[in-house]
């Protein structure tokens, strides 16, 4: 037997109604939408460790989540993993006529521009008879933040709503800068203000802030920077600095909470220069 015809016979044990589990009879695409989500990631955090073995394992789970789907959808006899993997062989023809037909595609650029148009061809039969179709349609509501704003403005770029280069997207970066600032200095939500006004204040902070995101997302796409990879290197230099902070405050005797700021300051400047000189 082979491993996947193992998992689809497992997975339709545990949803079996009278010897199933109790848990996994109570599921339903809703609830384990997280889940996979999780999984999802846990397979770029492998990836991220350079851990073969937790990858395999990890895409085993997030495999698991595929099947735990197709077998709620065929019990409701909409589709099942068969259809699944057949709709993804038949869109991986669909979209290399490079290898499967008889188009000819130069290097990787061009094939990232081929795919591109296949996938809009796509979206546009789809569409076809929607009574205000947008090429915005289908970009998923549930991706991260920084992923969406980056395919939004992708999108929209298809369709020559861009700046002529990143120049443009720097000096509107710029402008949602300063109008952040100027509602920052009559902010009076930033006292702690409950009144409904300064809910509304938040609010409009907020707001302003989003679009300083949003623009910040724009240039990192001009200059083919993928936003959340960029924001997740960041994130682990903002770890491994701290970290030396608690280190160096440990050998001291502090804690933290214990020390200044300046203290705290002069450490993580040793920590950026330690890292410099080690790369």
């Amino acid at each position: 037997m082979s491993g996947i015809q193992r998992l689809l016979d497992i997975m339709a044990r545990l949803r079996d109604p009278q010897r199933g589990c109790p848990w996994d009879l109570q599921q339903s695409f809703k609830t384990i939408a997280p889940y996979t989500v999780e999984e999802a990631y846990e397979v770029a955090d492998a990836i991220e460790r350079d851990d073969l073995s937790s990858l395999r394992d990890e895409l085993g789970d997030l495999l698991f989540q595929v099947v735990f789907h197709a077998q709620m959808a065929k019990e409701q006899g909409a589709f099942d993993f068969d259809a699944v993997a057949n709709a993804i062989c038949d869109k991986m023809e669909r979209r290399h006529p490079h290898v499967f037909g008889d188009a000819s595609i130069a290097d990787a650029e061009a094939q990232t521009v081929a795919w591109e148009e296949q996938k809009r061809r796509e979206r546009a039969q789809k569409r076809a008879g929607a009574e205000q179709a947008s090429v915005l349609d289908d970009v998923p509501v549930a991706l991260p933040a920084l992923t969406r704003a980056n395919k939004l403005g992708k999108r929209a770029a298809q369709v020559g709503f861009e700046w002529s280069d990143v120049h443009g997207a720097i000096e509107k970066l710029d402008e949602e800068i300063a109008e952040f600032k100027a509602e920052v200095r009559s902010n009076a939500c930033l006292q702690t203000d409950p009144t409904t006004e300064g809910q509304r204040q938040h609010e409009r902070l907020a707001a302003e802030l989003g679009d300083v995101l949003f623009c910040v997302v724009n240039v990192c796409r001009y200059l083919k920077i993928d936003p959340e990879l960029a924001l997740k290197r960041t994130n682990a230099s903002f770890e491994r600095r701290f970290r030396y902070v608690e280190r160096g405050l440990a050998k001291q005797g502090k804690t933290p909470q214990e020390a200044t700021l300046a203290e705290m300051d002069q450490l993580w400047d040793e920590g950026k220069a330690h890292e410099r000189r080690e790369s």
